[in-house]
């Protein structure tokens, strides 16, 4: 809805899919402030609207009711700028659409109809069973298909899943880091100074572009790193494979 448009209680139940009776206890509890009073008709503002979505995006999130008010009370009346930022907040990383699979599918990218493989890659949140029915969602095609490509080498599946829960052991390394820093140097500071109005705009900007300084950095860091450990490691085994063929020449 426009900023500026103004909507009776019972207009905005329908906007928002809300009864009038959970608005007006909303209103009870605090979580929504009054609307504007003009003659004895009641009107609310995109504000409101931005509240009321923001307290079911809480609610789906698992916070009750009393945590949502105090967090509304934090944020001064700015509910359009915390909706933003909690949107941001959960948005996931991964730019990439998640696709649904079938058992049989997985099958053959495992090359192995070990269930034990499947509840393995649950538990690394690789997939994410969807139903009864033998559908899965894979967070990250691009992940899975990886994946698909160690096996097709010839590496084992169940090893293919450790060495990506070994990756992911580390990356949530790297997550906390880049969290902690966030934390530290952008969230720290706009709390102590009150969470003023106009830096909530601020605050979500820079998590904003913290996703892709985190993920670009990341890949630059382990691009060197493959490079140096590559060299390294697949240098000394080539080394022994010279030293083995000139011990079978002085042999004979």
């Amino acid at each position: 809805m426009a900023d500026d448009e103004q909507l009776t209680i019972d207009q905005l139940a329908r906007h928002t899919g809300m009864t009038v009776r959970n608005i007006r206890a909303h209103q009870a509890r605090g979580l929504l402030p009054p609307p504007q009073v003009r003659g004895r008709t009641g009107y609310y503002g995109a504000d409101h609207v931005a509240r009321i979505e923001l307290i079911r995006e809480l609610q789906g999130d698992g916070y009750n009711l009393d945590l949502i008010r105090k967090l509304l009370e934090g944020a001064a009346g700015q509910s359009t700028e915390v909706l933003r930022f909690t949107r941001t907040l959960r948005a996931p990383f991964v730019e990439e659409e998640p696709q649904v699979v079938t058992v049989a599918e997985l099958a053959e990218r495992f090359q192995s109809e070990d269930p034990g493989l499947i509840k393995r890659a649950e538990e690394l949140g690789i997939l994410r069973r969807l139903d009864d029915e033998g559908r899965y969602e894979e967070i990250s095609p691009s992940l899975t298909s990886a994946g698909a490509e160690l096996i097709a080498l010839g590496i084992p599946a169940s090893q293919a899943l450790e060495l990506l829960a070994n990756l992911r052991r580390h990356a949530d390394s790297v997550a906390k880091s880049f969290a902690k820093l966030f934390i530290e140097s952008v969230w720290q500071p706009f709390a102590e100074e009150g969470a003023h109005d106009e830096q909530w705009s601020e605050v979500s900007a820079a998590l904003e572009r913290l996703r892709p300084l985190a993920s670009q950095s990341l890949l630059a860091i382990f691009q060197i790193a493959m490079t140096d450990v590559v060299e390294r490691e697949l240098g000394k085994e080539l080394e022994r494979l010279t030293h083995k063929g000139s011990g079978r020449r002085r042999g004979r």
